[in-house]
């Protein structure tokens, strides 16, 4: 009979304990109706609805999309170079690139290399010789690395970055 006693207390005990967690889940936000808060104090009471997102301290997304610019370089046989970047066109930038290189005194500019969101650079070996590397990456620094090792390995010589520009995408808001 000792065990039906100690089911019986162990079963209310339980009963009890569901009883007061339940109260306090079910009357959480105290007098308001769910998506609510109780607001007011000492015998004056109401309710305001719960702010969405948190805090409220956020501000709103903008909308609109990103747009890709197209930088380019060209050169001319004479050595002469021209730079151009920040074009939504990759030919825009291609023959402001060209025009640049013609303004500087070029002959025959042609353009030589393009990119678009990032960084470009031209590397050339000390001596000239060898040709011009180009190389695109996220910073002026990772492409300068990259166009100096192109440039290192093919031509066994110190190289150095001749030219370099960024261009970034642009946000246009809908």
């Amino acid at each position: 009979m000792s065990t039906d006693w100690s089911t019986q207390v162990l079963r209310f005990a339980l009963a009890l304990t569901l009883f007061f967690f339940g109260v306090g889940l079910a009357f959480a936000e105290g007098r308001c109706p769910p998506g609510q808060y109780p607001i007011g104090g000492q015998g004056v009471g109401g309710c305001a609805p719960i702010p969405a997102g948190g805090s409220g301290s956020e501000s709103p997304r903008p909308t609109g999309r990103w747009i890709k610019t197209w930088g380019a370089f060209a050169s001319s046989p004479s050595g002469i170079a021209g730079a151009a970047s920040g074009w939504r066109k990759k030919g825009d930038a291609s023959n402001a690139a060209v025009r640049s290189c013609s303004d500087s005194g070029g002959r025959d500019c042609r353009v030589k290399f393009t990119y678009k969101n990032q960084c470009g650079t031209a590397a050339v070996s000390k001596t000239g010789t060898g040709g011009t590397f180009y190389s695109a990456a996220a910073t002026k620094e990772e492409a300068s690395s990259l166009s100096l090792a192109q440039c290192g390995a093919a031509s066994q010589e110190k190289c150095e970055v001749v030219m370099s520009n960024c261009t970034e995408p642009e946000f246009e808001k809908v």
